[in-house]
């Protein structure tokens, strides 16, 4: 049994006469307090040091699922007045330093339902973050609902009432062990880089190793340590893409000026056969205007709407016959001031009549495969009236150069009625709002039970809740 520390509390009682007064400062009473007996799993690592033989750590066994071995026991006094004395098992002496494993369960518990009970359970760790955790109905048990971190140190604060319903309590302290490197740490790259983006951009996490499908559990875990917060707050979740990146989007397009914060939690989480997690920068940007720019082939016309207003109809040209447009939505990837455009960069062969090699002005990427808005000044004839690029989508110089200027990397572009494929999600760009949010959640590894609370810094700020 890998994990953690127990302790279990146990009033040792208070003899009064009748009519004698009660409370920790009358004359002749004893002050309230209770026992709490405490056994934790110690690392591995630890014990094969040598410091102590094996038959000496069965210091738990009613709590002990497996063998036992690894377990060490304490007993400390926990009085009204908020001290605590320890009483040393002599048979455990000299082995107060060695470390407890992290990953394992933490349960506190009664010895007897009637000798009192538990009121209050807090563990915190050195950054101030609660591990969450559950107080049995009977108040007579609390136990961990999330793992220990490993490398971390731990404050428990226990809070108790005697027999007699007097007030005790607590404060008690461990350290997990440091996680082992073997096969390295697993981290996440964060993405966009920190700036400002449009209201369709797509948050990014790269994990340094990939988390197969057949271990729900470890992508779990990991999905609830990669944390994402806005203001204001929108609700959002992340979906695998593949067993090493995971996207984050909100239901719908970010809110204009929202703040997008996004952290891991995964440093010295234990992730089973997987190891440990390690640390991973943290990202902030902001959302800019809302821009839209939408693209009616079939009118061959653009409505660029900021914030919902329209700013500007732009006449386009927009894919032909044999090299349709995408439909759907996508979003802008960068610009180019200018760029070489080249047939054979999209499969048109040299020497036939489509191929071309044309230098464009005021280019703005929207997918991978060399798909843009651009300026198209040998179409200007067709622009508003008929579809005659390779697929691109073609404009007079000057609104293309007012288009440049006018987005930014994150802003929406939409196809509408050009008869071509579909946008796909992933493989060619931000693809990711062409999903149905059903769809999205089922991405999910978090089950409604698993999804974290969203907890509240602030009036503005909250977690983005993972929900399926």
């Amino acid at each position: 049994m890998t994990g953690a520390l127990l302790a279990v509390a146990a009033a040792p009682g208070r003899t009064t006469g009748a009519g004698t007064p009660q409370g920790p400062d009358a004359p002749g009473a004893r002050d309230a307090a209770v026992t709490l007996l405490v056994g934790r799993a110690l690392d591995p690592r630890a014990l094969d040091r040598g410091r102590a033989p094996a038959a000496r750590w069965c210091a738990a066994p009613a709590f002990a699922s497996g063998p036992c071995g690894a377990w060490r026991e304490q007993r400390v006094l926990a009085t009204a007045h908020g001290a605590a004395a320890l009483l040393w098992n002599p048979s455990l002496a000299g082995t107060g330093t060695l470390p407890t494993a992290a990953g394992g369960p933490l349960e506190i518990a009664l010895a007897r339902a009637e000798a009192g009970r538990l009121t209050d359970v807090t563990v915190r760790d050195g950054h101030g973050r609660r591990l969450a955790g559950e107080l049995a109905p009977d108040t007579g048990r609390w136990h961990n609902t999330e793992p220990l971190r490993a490398g971390e140190a731990y404050t428990l604060q226990v809070g108790a009432q005697d027999g007699d319903g007097t007030p005790v309590g607590v404060t008690l302290a461990f350290r997990t062990a440091r996680p082992t490197t073997e096969g390295g740490r697993l981290t996440a790259e964060f993405g966009p880089r920190p700036g400002t983006y449009g209201a369709g951009e797509i948050v990014t996490a790269e994990l340094s190793h990939p988390v197969p499908a057949d271990a729900p559990e470890t992508r779990a875990r990991v999905e609830q340590a990669l944390q994402v917060t806005s203001e204001p707050h929108v609700e959002g979740a992340w979906h695998w893409v593949d067993d090493a990146t995971l996207h984050f989007r909100p239901r719908t397009y970010w809110p204009a000026h929202t703040v997008v914060r996004v952290r891991s939690g995964l440093d010295g989480l234990a992730l089973g056969e997987h190891g440990y997690g390690g640390p991973s920068e943290p990202l902030e940007f902001t959302v800019a205007d809302r821009i839209e720019a939408v693209t009616d082939s079939a009118a061959h016309e653009m409505t660029v709407r900021r914030n919902g207003r329209v700013i500007r109809t732009i006449p386009v040209t927009t894919g032909k016959a044999g090299f349709l447009t995408r439909s759907g939505i996508k979003v802008v990837l960068g610009k180019e001031a200018k760029v070489r455009m080249r047939g054979d960069s999209v499969g048109i062969r040299k020497g036939t009549k489509e191929f071309y090699d044309l230098p464009v002005l005021y280019a703005t990427r929207v997918t991978w495969s060399g798909e843009y808005v651009h300026a198209a000044p040998w179409s200007v004839e067709a622009q508003g009236e008929e579809n005659v690029s390779h697929g691109c989508t073609g404009m007079s110089t000057e609104d293309a150069a007012w288009f440049y200027e006018t987005v930014r990397e994150g802003d929406i572009v939409e196809v509408v009625n050009s008869g071509g494929d579909r946008m796909s999600p992933f493989d060619n760009g931000f693809g990711d709002w062409n999903v149905d949010w059903r769809t999205w959640l089922a991405g999910s590894a978090l089950t409604p039970a698993a999804a974290p609370a969203a907890p509240r810094t602030d009036a503005a700020a909250s977690r983005l809740d993972p929900t399926t």
